[in-house]
């Protein structure tokens, strides 16, 4: 009986220290809190599709008119991506497993620190341009570093810029060293919508076919690592750089300090989004003054993303996006376009046609000699 008297107010107290620990651990959320932290993500996602495939259609116009040839994705490429993006995810969940964080994370942050700050000039760029008064010239630069002298000369260094790129760059240094230094969750999305965004501007489908094979691959990469294993949510959940959209879910209890998050993986805004993007310029190819494709699986997108996000918080467990998302951005514009008889000119359609060997013609026939 002593002993058991003993033990008693030691498993209290460590019953109370657990309790206390479990109470902290994850900040009280509501339920205001909750679908605000939802809608946010929704609307941080959609503004990348929309003003990133806006921005592929000028993109894509300004190559063609400077007579360069977009890199675009190849069937190939498109079926080796999920493969090649199962390796990468396996390693960094190994890395996470063998090696401090610390310090992994800290050689991460460097690197998408730099990537950040050009991603945000880049979006930043034309947005200076209409900010800025007209009465502060855009004065032109270029830095031009060579090697040997006249005809034999090659560039090392060839960068042409302006005073409003340096404005540009000095704004997205100042948000890259709070990110650094603080790893704020504001300061995470600035740089993450700017990947975003820059990724649906500048990755380019070249035609349908290929996007289907990217969607449908990645849509089984992405319920196998979800589903089958634990390495996406640990890695998601590891990882502190901007390749996620997060937003407190008690931030009307917690304020800007709030920590307890929902996220978004940039992969599930990217890879729609360039497919999304296809089919704008696919719109304006048609000539017909409308963006009926466009819009059609804009929308659908969301009604996917809504989707997810109810059945997460019905089942309390992280759902692959992609799982919703895939079949809706694939079968709402193959539907409509086989409803419309445009489905020949859906799948004929090519960002940058290939160019066929010429075939002789009949009066072009060689004669053999008796």
């Amino acid at each position: 009986m002593a002993e058991s008297v003993t033990e008693l107010p030691i498993s209290v107290e460590e019953s109370v220290v657990e309790a206390v620990q479990n109470c902290t651990a994850k900040p009280p959320t509501s339920i205001e809190g909750v679908a605000i932290a939802y809608l946010s993500l929704v609307i941080m996602a959609v503004l990348p599709i929309f003003f990133g495939s806006f921005r592929s259609v000028k993109y894509l116009k300004e190559q063609k008119d400077a007579g360069e040839k977009p890199e675009t994705m190849s069937n190939k490429d498109a079926l080796m991506f999920p493969v090649f993006a199962s390796g990468a995810l396996f390693g960094l969940y190994l890395f996470f497993q063998f090696f401090s964080k610390e310090y992994i994370n800290l050689l991460l942050t460097g690197y998408f620190f730099f990537l950040g700050v050009l991603a945000l000039s880049h979006l930043l760029s034309p947005i200076i341009s209409l900010v800025v008064p007209a009465s502060i010239p855009n004065t032109p630069y270029h830095i031009l570093f060579t090697r040997g002298e006249r005809d034999g000369s090659s560039d090392i260094v060839n960068y042409k810029f302006t005073s409003y790129d340096v404005i540009c760059l000095i704004i997205s240094l100042i948000m890259g060293a709070w990110y650094l230094l603080k790893k704020h969750w504001i300061a995470n999305n600035l740089f993450g919508i700017a990947f975003a965004i820059n990724g649906v501007e500048l990755l380019h489908l070249n035609n349908v076919v290929t996007g289907c094979i990217l969607l449908c691959g990645l849509f089984l990469y992405d319920i196998f690592w979800v589903f089958g294993t634990n390495v996406m949510v640990t890695v998601a959940k590891s990882f502190e750089a901007p390749i996620k959209l997060v937003f407190p879910q008690d931030l009307l209890v917690n304020g800007l300090n709030a920590s307890n998050f929902a996220m978004l993986g940039l992969g599930d805004i990217v890879v729609p989004g360039i497919f999304i993007a296809l089919l704008l310029r696919f719109d304006k190819s048609l000539k017909r003054g409308s963006e009926f494709y466009f819009r059609a699986t804009f929308s659908a997108y969301i009604l996917g993303l809504l989707a997810t996000i109810l059945v997460m918080h019905v089942f309390k467990h992280a759902q692959p996006a992609l799982l919703y998302l895939v079949p809706a951005c694939l079968g709402t514009p193959l539907t409509l376009a086989l409803l419309r008889g445009d489905i020949n000119a859906l799948f004929n359609y090519e960002d940058q046609p290939v160019e066929k060997e010429a075939t002789p013609t009949e009066g072009s026939k060689t004669v053999k000699a008796d």
